[in-house]
């Protein structure tokens, strides 16, 4: 369970930039970004279960809803983001979703949510939000049926702290981590992580020159800081 002391403590907060709002409502995050890596997940388990309860951290304009209801039909899905206003701005994917959802405007490091009540938790592109990220992987953890999986797809410290998303985007910039750091503390949260449920995808919009190097027909450097991580692991039995 949640300890006193943390739900007794304001939670640190960083709010997006006026450009990252709007971005996350372009084509460009749902089908570059969002959808991208939900089909790279599935493809690297394409054992993950379907129905169930299904628990979305981090869900902005809600974009993710339909994309969850549609791959993993779900009984039911929770939707979880602190930003102010989030239900306003969730409120046409909410509103659309042919799955019933249940809004929570809280931080994952405090989930308003039973232990083991969740079959599967999806965090796209939210963890290096989180300012403190070992007690969310601990909520989602607790939260998280024995043998459930959870869904994660995230951008790296060498992303976070290139200068075009300096200057776009506002993070924790203390907090960002490298794949294998990621990877670490999941493991170190109690998750089974395997070799072959792990992707490092080098996409364009990951990149400093946005593919312009690759596109001139220099190729893609084979020695370089990973800019995304991908991977499924699952809470033990």
């Amino acid at each position: 369970m949640t300890s006193p002391s943390l739900a007794s403590r304001k939670l640190a907060f960083v709010p997006e930039t006026r450009f990252g709002i709007w971005f996350l409502s372009t084509a460009t995050w749902r089908v570059h970004v969002l959808a991208r890596a939900l089909n790279d997940l599935q493809r690297m388990a394409p054992d993950l279960p379907q129905g169930g309860v299904v628990l979305d951290i981090g869900t902005g304009q809600g974009h993710s809803l339909h994309e969850l209801a549609q791959r993993f039909k779900p009984t039911h899905i929770h939707a979880l983001d602190p930003e102010p206003d989030f239900p306003a701005h969730c409120a046409p994917m909410h509103k659309t979703c042919p799955v019933p959802v249940t809004l929570h405007e809280a931080h994952a490091e405090r989930i308003p949510l039973p232990d083991a009540s969740v079959d599967m938790v999806l965090c796209h592109q939210s963890l290096h939000h989180i300012v403190d990220q070992p007690t969310a992987l601990a909520e989602i953890f607790r939260v998280l049926k024995p043998g459930g999986h959870f869904l994660l797809a995230e951008s790296t410290r060498a992303y976070i702290h290139s200068w075009i998303i300096r200057l776009l985007f506002r993070h924790p910039m203390q907090v960002q981590r490298s794949a294998p750091e990621f990877l670490d503390m999941l493991r170190q949260a109690g998750f089974e992580v395997r070799e072959d449920r792990i992707s490092t995808p080098y996409l364009w919009w990951s990149r400093v020159d946005l593919g312009a190097r690759e596109w001139l027909g220099f190729g893609v450097p084979t020695e370089r800081e990973e800019t995304l991580l991908n991977t499924v692991v699952r809470k033990p039995v």
